[in-house]
């Protein structure tokens, strides 16, 4: 499915009507784009994270949950059902709707050689993320390999939480865009 969803109790996809006032992120678009997610309580927060942000969130199949799960409600608390979501079957079609340039695609791995604060911040920019056990698709990675940015951290863990990840990358490019959210 390639449209605009909203999870909702009777099924897991309803066309979104949640559209943010545009001023609200002083004209950037930021997306945050979750390759076969698999725990729910990772997704749910991240999309509060984004609503937060006004971002949209992009979930790309196969996820590792049900969208009706309450669990990813839980964790996204009563914010949940506002969250701007996309869902779609794979990643080539994520490209071939949304279209984003090669400036406007980061690929955050712990793989990169470049840290995030290389990312360039364009006005519509795409965060992509990993599963939270294997990562992002090695045809991914070979594909926007000059794309690939890390979170730099201590060698003493592998990787950072996905939600946390997520949250450091979303929000330091509102910061780098310039975008004031209310206080």
């Amino acid at each position: 499915m390639n449209t605009p969803i909203v999870p909702t109790a009777d099924n897991d996809c309803e066309p979104d009507v949640h559209t943010p006032d545009p001023s609200f992120t002083n004209g950037f678009e930021p997306h945050v784009v979750l390759v076969a997610p698999e725990v729910h309580w990772n997704t749910g927060n991240i999309g509060r994270t984004c609503l937060g942000a006004g971002a949209t969130l992009h979930l790309i199949r196969p996820l590792g949950f049900s969208l009706d799960s309450r669990q990813v409600k839980r964790a996204g608390l009563d914010y949940w059902s506002r969250v701007r979501l996309r869902l779609w079957e794979d990643f080539e079609s994520f490209l071939a709707q949304m279209q984003p340039r090669g400036d406007e695609i980061a690929l955050l791995t712990r793989h990169a050689s470049k840290s995030y604060w290389q990312m360039p911040v364009q006005q519509r920019a795409f965060l992509v993320f990993g599963s939270e056990t294997r990562g992002l698709p090695a045809s991914v990675l070979e594909k926007f390999y000059e794309h690939t940015y890390r979170i730099p951290i201590l060698d003493e863990i592998r990787s950072l939480n996905l939600s946390t990840a997520v949250g450091i990358a979303l929000y330091e490019t509102l910061r780098r865009y310039g975008t004031r959210l209310s206080m």
